[in-house]
């Protein structure tokens, strides 16, 4: 079995509870669900789905290159929006990011996030 390495760094939000911005298995990188926190301060990026989509994505962008990963080596994200009304305001940003690459997704609407946050997501990426 492969040693389990917990990813921590300052350019991504801290954990707002018991648990890692991500970890890593064997080739695998397994992020927690990133709202849209701002690493210096800790608040949650005001606006409308598009600026918290950028910072969901800054933020884990973030902690997959402090895993040795990066946004072009995930396999599948999960989005979690508060209202699905928002998918093409978060699928304008989500393309941007991911550019050409397009890892395995499932969108949900959620009854509710921390923070009050309009989306969240996770991933599970590919180390090298």
């Amino acid at each position: 079995m492969s040693e389990i390495s917990i990813i921590q760094t300052s350019d991504a939000p801290s954990a707002i509870g018991p648990y890692s911005q991500a970890s890593v298995a064997g080739p695998f990188v397994f992020t927690a669900g990133q709202i849209p926190l701002d690493p210096a301060t800790g608040e949650l990026v005001t606006g409308e789905i598009e600026a918290q989509t950028e910072q969901v994505l800054r933020n884990l962008k973030a902690i997959l290159e402090a895993a040795g990963s990066s946004l072009n080596a995930v396999l599948k994200t999960t989005v979690f929006l508060a209202d699905l009304n928002d998918f093409a305001g978060m699928n304008g940003v989500y393309a941007r990011f991911f550019d050409n690459h397009r890892p395995a997704r499932s969108t949900v609407q959620v009854a509710r996030l921390p923070k009050d946050a309009l989306v969240e997501i996770e991933c599970v990426a590919h180390r090298p």
